[in-house]
Parts: C-alpha cells; sequence; structure tokens
C-alpha cells in the first residue's frame, strides 16, 4: 500500500498514457475491408463502391465502376443507393476518415453489409492498384 501511496503520481501517468494509447483501436468506426478483400469484391461484381468524396477529388481519380456521393450528400441521397440495401457496400474516401463516418450513417440507414475502404484511396494507389479518370 506504501509503494502505491508513493508512486500514485508516475502510476497515474502510466495508467493515463496507456488509456490514450488503447483509445483510437477502440473507437473505430464501423468494419472495414483489406485492400485484397476489396480487390477480390470488386473483381466478383457483387459490391457496391461508394466513393464519397467531392466530385472534383473524384475527378482526379477513383475506383473503377464507384459510384460518387459526397459524404454531405449521402443522407440526402441514400435512395438512390437503396438498392444495394443488401449487398456490400465499400464506403471511399482519400484516407478512410470519411468513409468509416459514412459507414457509420449508412448502417443506421439498413445497409447491414456496409464497410470502409482500410486506409483509403492513398492506401490503393500506395500499392500501385490502378485508378480510373473522369
Amino acid at each position: 500500500m506504501k509503494f502505491i501511496v508513493d508512486n500514485i503520481l508516475p502510476l497515474g501517468l502510466a495508467l493515463t498514457s496507456g488509456v490514450a494509447l488503447l483509445l483510437p483501436s477502440l473507437l473505430k468506426r464501423g468494419a472495414k475491408v483489406s485492400l485484397l478483400e476489396a480487390t477480390q469484391l470488386i473483381n466478383q461484381g457483387k459490391s457496391l463502391i461508394l466513393d464519397v468524396r467531392a466530385p472534383d477529388e473524384f475527378a482526379v481519380g477513383h475506383l473503377r465502376d464507384s459510384k460518387n456521393i459526397a459524404l454531405t450528400e449521402l443522407p440526402q441521397k441514400l435512395a438512390e443507393i437503396a438498392k444495394f440495401k443488401s449487398k456490400r457496400v465499400i464506403a471511399v474516401c482519400q484516407t478512410g476518415t470519411r468513409s468509416s463516418k459514412a459507414v457509420a450513417l449508412l448502417k443506421n440507414a439498413g445497409f447491414s453489409e456496409a464497410c470502409s475502404l482500410d486506409g483509403g484511396l492513398e492506401a490503393w494507389q500506395g500499392q500501385g492498384l490502378p485508378i480510373a479518370k473522369l
């Protein structure tokens, strides 16, 4: 007991830093799909690729056969993709941040198979995988 009392500040600091290190992994939003899994799903044609970036970002480069609906417009345009509620929807953005938010929104709207591309388009291009341009 004396040890804890004498070292309360270092122990508190160690506990706080441990929680801070674990917090990002505990707060992950939605499901993620790896580059390999995404490539397989795209090749099988069994999923919708939903690019949630702005139209100007989409025009610069995107995954082939992807549909562009900006994250800010997604709540109003859910009806456009309603037929994919029972299929896999892979949300894509530049780094994976916006697509994670889109997945949370899609799951709340009943898209049970929604997931986010892990690492986003940056990871996709980093692996030398192809992109399409308008």
